[in-house]
């Protein structure tokens, strides 16, 4: 039922901890408030996260939440698939809760609700008074408030700034290189093949500039997502120009972070004009023009 992972060693099953509650598709804005409120209590911080949602996409893999969350400062996460949960009532979600783990506190947004027929509210985790109850109201930022649902309608409009404001940090990927025809080495400009994972949010098609995070050292980089029309290949994946590396890529993992959308995926009538563009590409990236 409850896939849990150490981030940091100061967590165990014995030791008394926060729970952050909701859906954790990821972190934004308002998850990032709700973190610095449960850290103030000393303990290990766990977050609880949410696979297989109603729309079927997620912002981030499982991995991704793993990387994204330990850099913000949580201890440990624990995950459960939406298909698991969705029946179960609300009694026994939070008695699941309090058998794997010895809770001191619970945080959590005002819209946090769960159980079956989403009957359990920040209310329910009061009954009995043995832990501490700590419910926030939503971020909003522009009056909009801050959710996954609206970074994901940004993501899709290729509105990256738009989205990247409202996460913790930028929207990224991360994926093994891969052995793929190499054309962008005969072209002058050597790219990363990385598959983008199955079930992520499909974002916007296009060309973004990109920072790409590599054996701790970052690139500014060019990143096209979707397919290469002008070699008839409909195949969707996504290929990453670093600047300033040069070496072997394959089988290395990368952390690829979207600024922002540069120009849409288009068919060049020759390999001469997808040259001179990605060439204009580049010179964008750098001067960030």
């Amino acid at each position: 039922m409850l896939k849990t992972v150490a981030l940091t060693e100061k967590w165990n099953k014995n030791t008394e901890c926060v729970l952050l509650l909701g859906g954790f598709d990821g972190l934004h804005a308002g998850h990032k408030k709700l973190l610095a409120r449960a850290k103030t209590y000393g303990l290990p911080v766990g977050i609880m996260t949410i696979f297989g949602g109603k729309d079927g996409t997620e912002l981030f893999t499982f991995s991704e939440r793993q990387d994204l969350f330990l850099r913000a400062g949580a201890d440990f996460v624990f995950g459960m698939h939406f298909a698991d949960i969705k029946d179960m009532s609300a009694e026994v979600f939070l008695q699941m809760l309090r058998k794997e783990f010895r809770v001191k506190a619970f945080v959590c947004g005002d819209d946090f609700r769960f159980g079956y027929l989403a009957k359990g509210t920040p209310e329910t985790l009061e009954c009995g008074g043995q832990v501490s109850v700590e419910v926030h109201e939503q971020v909003t930022i522009d009056g909009q408030k801050v959710s996954a649902s609206c970074v994901k309608k940004l993501l899709g409009a290729g509105d990256i700034f738009g989205a990247n404001r409202l996460l913790a940090e930028p929207f990224f990927f991360m994926g093994e290189v891969i052995k793929d025809r190499a054309v962008g080495r005969t072209l002058g400009f050597p790219t990363a093949n990385v598959y983008y994972p199955e079930k992520k949010f499909p974002l916007k098609r296009g060309v973004y500039q990109t920072q790409v995070q590599l054996d701790g050292v970052t690139y500014k980089g060019i990143t096209n997502y979707g397919t290469r029309p002008t070699f008839a290949d409909d195949t969707l994946i996504t290929e990453t120009y670093l600047d300033g590396f040069s070496g072997d890529l394959y089988g290395k993992t990368l952390r690829v972070q979207f600024v922002r959308f540069l120009r849409e995926v288009q068919k060049f009538d020759s390999v001469d004009e997808l040259k001179k563009q990605l060439t204009e590409d580049i010179r964008r990236v750098r001067e960030d023009d």
